[in-house]
């Protein structure tokens, strides 16, 4: 018996199958609730927080500051990292997650409720981007503590990879959700939607806030945490011993991401700029082909991080990264025929080889950190990737399509961004099948260095 399944033995099979069902669940919600929220922001803030919030401007600088109001929630991430996950090390995942779920869901809630320029003047920016902020420190923490609720919670180490994908399986679930929103609410007349149709997805979201609560006050502290409590090994500063013990893990961590991320927002942002703009494409279409996208990934992401289970993590990432780089420019060829149909396909197909990383990933960077550790090494090593890949890629594809005029510029990028994976990939350990609740991850010499 490892020393995880141990500390499970205490629990009746029924209550631990039942602690586990709710754990998957809770961090399922949480993710989702912060994805649901990023792509509606991301969406509204260019139809209509420029307009509203900044009327004085002219039209592209006015969406080039809502944007900048966008940006913030990136840079907020790794803050929420750093914050959440020493609090995750030292007094527990539940608690922990909790408190990002109030954060990050009152704040998408209150956003329902910012008052307009016409109301306050240049306040109701400075309130959307307190908020912004606030709900990038919370999705943040939410992250890494979501995946260990579900992962710590495994009662065998050989199904690690598949329980820790649900987590991400949020993704899809917002992506869509909030298309969804989007493509209901803005069947209104335009006026209808500017006045007030905007804000009903994002007060709805309290809804998720409310079932993502009562789940997550049900569910019990993670067996690994508690041992760690009984054995006496809570760190007193989690953020810098994690730092200052595996900083390789930490860097390896956000750059395994670039292949992943980088075109992620590519295939799911980006592409309305350059599908109505170049492709004059409906955006319709791209809203409909998008929410297939992110359909196919409700069943791709478990299958990936089951099939990791079974062949390795690493070696289903590496794949995943050498597929993606390969697929760009498959997917640029077919949206440069110009025919719906093909450009359909391409962008239902865009977030398969995304999602071959996607699935094994929270598992893979989890698995990197030790114990004691982990919610803050896993969280930072995340969330960086959010300012060197996640950020950056829509800016940077479109300054390449600015200059080449070329959508093969893009797939270039990529394709480099795919490289930098396999390179880090390469270079972390596997853990797959592993009993991750020992202190294995970095030798004494190391430890006492």
């Amino acid at each position: 018996m490892t020393t995880s399944a141990a500390a499970l033995s205490a629990l009746p099979d029924a209550e631990q199958r039942r602690q586990l069902r709710r754990a998957v669940i809770a961090s399922t919600v949480g993710t989702t609730i912060e994805w649901y929220d990023f792509f509606l922001y991301s969406t509204v803030t260019g139809l209509v927080f420029a307009k509203l919030y900044f009327p004085q401007s002219d039209p592209l600088v006015g969406t080039l500051q809502a944007f900048g109001i966008y940006a913030v929630g990136f840079i907020a991430r790794p803050i929420g990292a750093a914050i959440f996950g020493h609090y995750g090390d030292r007094i527990g995942r539940k608690s922990t997650l909790i408190a990002t779920l109030l954060l990050m869901g009152l704040a998408t809630f209150a956003v329902a409720f910012v008052p307009t320029y016409e109301s306050i003047g240049i306040w109701g920016a400075i309130l959307l981007t307190v908020l912004r902020f606030l709900q990038g420190v919370g999705v943040g923490g939410e992250w890494g503590g979501s995946v260990l609720l579900s992962m710590e919670w495994t009662r065998t180490n050989a199904h690690r990879g598949f329980i820790a994908s649900w987590p991400q399986w949020g993704v899809p679930a917002g992506l869509f959700i909030a298309n969804l929103a989007v493509l209901a609410f803005s069947q209104m007349s335009g006026d209808q939607f500017l006045a007030w149709g905007w804000r009903i997805p994002f007060a709805l979201s309290i809804v998720l806030v409310a079932i993502g609560l009562y789940i997550r006050l049900n569910i019990l502290e993670t067996p690994i945490f508690r041992k760690l409590v009984v054995e006496k090994k809570i760190e007193r500063a989690p953020m810098t011993e994690v730092i200052k013990r595996q900083p390789r893990e930490i860097i390896l961590s956000a750059f395994a991401r670039m292949g992943e991320q980088a075109p992620f927002y590519i295939f799911t942002a980006f592409i309305f700029t350059y599908g109505t703009a170049t492709l004059k494409m409906s955006r319709d279409l791209l809203l409909t082909a998008v929410m297939a996208a992110a359909v196919l990934s409700f069943f791709t992401i478990p299958l990936f991080g089951h099939l990791s289970d079974r062949f390795g993590r690493k070696r289903m990432y590496l794949l995943g990264a050498a597929v993606t780089g390969i697929f760009g420019f498959v997917y640029f060829a077919l949206l440069d025929t110009l025919m719906p149909t093909w450009i359909f396909l391409a962008i239902v197909l865009s977030l398969v080889p995304h999602d071959m990383m996607y699935g094994p990933q929270a598992a893979l960077i989890a698995e990197s950190f030790t114990a004691r550790l982990r919610y803050s090494g896993a969280s930072l090593g995340y969330q960086l990737a959010s300012i060197i890949a996640g950020g950056p890629a829509p800016l940077i594809a479109a300054a390449l399509f600015a200059k080449y005029h070329s959508g093969y510029a893009i797939a270039g990028f990529i394709l480099g961004c795919a490289i930098v994976s396999l390179v880090a990939t390469a270079m972390l350990k596997d853990y797959t099948n592993k009993d991750i609740s020992q202190e294995h991850h970095y030798s004494d010499e190391h430890a006492h260095a």
